[in-house]
């Protein structure tokens, strides 16, 4: 038995789903759940090392921040909406307050 299937179509089909319940979950937040917008960002340090010869270790000597803090690109809400932009996010939390 052969499977005719496209791949490709089927990829396709997968993400428009995928995006349509993405987009449902921003615009139809559940009213009985908490809805606070939250993001990771990190800043990087550049971290230099000192040999201690008598431990035979590296020992941290200082850190230098390397990059400024920047806000995420992607949020997500503490409902589980995940990846979504701040727009998204702020209809998500807009609608969720319509409540």
């Amino acid at each position: 038995m052969t499977d005719d299937r496209d791949p490709e179509k089927t990829l396709e089909d997968w993400k428009a789903e995928m995006q349509a319940e993405h987009e449902a979950q921003i615009t139809e937040p559940d009213p009985d759940e908490d809805h606070r917008i939250e993001g990771v960002s990190q800043v990087s340090y550049r971290v230099y090392f000192e040999y201690d010869p008598s431990a035979d270790a590296l020992e941290r000597d200082r850190r230098e921040q390397v990059d400024d803090f920047a806000d995420p690109e992607l949020l997500s809400c503490s409902c589980g909406v995940r990846g979504m932009t701040r727009e998204e996010a702020r209809k998500h939390v807009a609608a969720a307050r319509q409540f």
